[in-house]
């Protein structure tokens, strides 16, 4: 029987959902290899200490939030595993790989979305996303598949065509989404996602991430956003002068609990 394009594309839905079920299922009994993981990871400047003996694993279909204060170690933690600074002791892995021994071949593995996401203003939405995209090796994607990637990222279907020198900076975080969306990741790093937005787009954020998360995709977050937080994350950590000093999944708080649990930690 002849299968046409909604019943293919129920099909792929319907695949991607199931390994992504077995992904979450042998990260539950402890049989997966993270995608994200730090072990004893240290990183000092002098007699600074911003990341100090941290321990972390983020698995398949999980998203894990970082929380703290300015100079937390939040940022630091993101750019260890991006490989952007190099650890004084420890050391950070993707998909299994020491960062330090592979570092080419595990930013294969990773999309990044900083808190200012930095793009062409002369060109287009579009025209960012197929530059970024073909640098990230896919070039091949269509200029119609491209538009679709906008517009699942967020972005208005008329601003596709827009400059961006004309967009809000949540439009602008909108084409950042959609370039880490184009890449097919198996983890995403975001750095103050939010930051700047208003309630609508923070939500259709949170949103990305759940469609995100369905595929698979292990994200890590770091955030001053404890409502978002407790809205869109599996696991939340506190981090506080390089350390991890406690961790939870959000199934077994509210948000005045982390709220209450996050002040007390800055109080100490």
């Amino acid at each position: 029987m002849e299968t046409g394009p909604e019943s293919r594309m129920n099909n792929e839905s319907e695949v991607a959902t199931a390994d992504a079920t077995q992904k979450h299922a042998a990260a539950a009994d402890g049989t997966s290899t993270p995608v994200l993981e730090a072990r004893s990871l240290s990183k000092r400047y002098g007699e600074l200490e911003a990341v100090a003996g941290l321990d972390l694993r983020v698995d398949p279909t999980e998203i894990y939030c970082l929380l703290g204060p300015n100079g937390a170690g939040k940022t630091t933690t993101i750019h260890l595993f991006l490989g952007f600074l190099e650890p004084t002791s420890g050391s950070v892995h993707v998909m299994g790989m020491d960062v330090a021994d592979e570092p080419l071949k595990s930013k294969n593995h990773l999309a990044y979305i900083p808190e200012q996401v930095m793009l062409y203003r002369n060109l287009s939405g579009l025209e960012n996303l197929a530059y970024f995209s073909a640098l990230g090796g896919k070039e091949s994607l269509s200029t119609e598949r491209l538009s679709e990637i906008l517009v699942e990222a967020g972005l208005q279907p008329e601003a596709v065509h827009s400059r961006v020198s004309e967009y809000s900076k949540g439009m602008r975080q909108k084409v950042g989404n959609a370039i880490a969306i184009a890449k097919e990741a198996d983890a995403l790093l975001l750095d103050e996602p939010t930051s700047g937005l208003d309630p609508q787009a923070s939500n259709e954020f949170s949103e990305l991430l759940e469609r995100l998360k369905e595929r698979g995709v292990a994200v890590l977050m770091a955030t001053h956003d404890l409502f978002r937080a407790k809205e869109s994350g599996s696991r939340i950590g506190i981090m506080r002068y390089g350390r991890l000093v406690a961790e939870m999944t959000t199934d077994e708080i509210g948000h005045a609990d982390l709220e209450r649990i996050y002040l007390d930690h800055m109080h100490e």
